[in-house]
């Protein structure tokens, strides 16, 4: 994924409350959200090409999220596929921290990532350029593709949105979260990160929802964890270059955590 917002613990109904965009080049092959063949109590969408993905959960409450870390230079260019580090989470039975920590000691055979992990008890935070396992604590958080918490506008914009929804005590419409995932509009250039990449490029980048000719926002997600284990796990779809659902309604499946 390229921007995580999420609400961890802070909201009197819900454990969890997720919103994050993926964008990738139009070219990959991804599946969409569901339960997988091969390990049915993983509940994710798939990228065909190398099998891992960017966010799912499990029937036990195991969730994971990866973003990629934008940077000049590209190390271990021929590593293995950051969405791995997802997957191998959810199909596995290490607690999260165990799990953070094992990865911790072989983190730089990947390019640059951010990675979220968790279950009903906590949640863990880990990239391979800062080198730190990091417990959360409850409160609201910000993520793309540089440090949790880094102020690039589309980030400090949705998690001004979510802290709105997150201070209510009402049941959360994931409509309404999906709605600040949609927003296209440019950041200026004087308020751009500079990550290494052309001007032209750093304001394709820049806001919540991409379009270009290539490369955009494949998909938006929402998982909501409630108190009482209630799962709820969506996911828009959009067209290539179009900006337009692929499917209305999207994709929605609902579930209580397996004790």
């Amino acid at each position: 994924m390229c921007l995580i917002v999420f609400a961890y613990k802070s909201h009197p109904l819900y454990d969890l409350i997720l919103a994050g965009n993926r964008d990738e080049f139009y070219r990959r092959p991804t599946a969409p959200l569901d339960f997988w063949s091969d390990h049915p109590r993983v509940l994710a969408g798939r990228d065909l090409e190398c099998m891992g993905t960017w966010l799912g959960i499990t029937r036990e409450g195991r969730f994971a999220a990866v973003t990629n870390y934008r940077e000049e230079a590209r190390l271990a260019v021929n590593g293995p596929s950051r969405g791995q580090l997802v997957g191998k989470y959810l199909t596995g039975d290490s607690s999260p921290g165990q799990y953070m920590e094992d990865i911790a000691g072989k983190a730089q055979d990947y390019q640059g990532f951010n990675l979220l992990v968790g279950d009903a008890g906590r949640m863990f935070y880990f990239s391979n350029r800062s080198h730190e396992v990091r417990e959360l604590s409850p409160g609201v958080y910000g993520l793309s593709n540089h440090l949790l918490g880094t102020p690039w506008p589309k980030v400090t914009r949705a998690v001004s949105s979510l802290k709105k929804v997150a201070a209510g005590s009402k049941e959360i419409d994931p409509c309404e979260l999906l709605e600040f995932l949609k927003n296209r509009k440019p950041v200026p250039d004087e308020a751009l990160p500079h990550t290494g990449v052309e001007l032209s490029w750093e304001r394709v980048l820049a806001p919540a929802f991409i379009t270009s000719p290539d490369y955009g926002t494949r998909s938006s997600s929402i998982l909501l964890i409630d108190r009482k284990g209630e799962v709820l796990f969506h996911e828009e779809s959009w067209h290539p270059a179009r900006s337009a659902p692929i499917s209305a309604g999207g994709r929605r499946f609902k579930f209580h955590v397996a004790i």
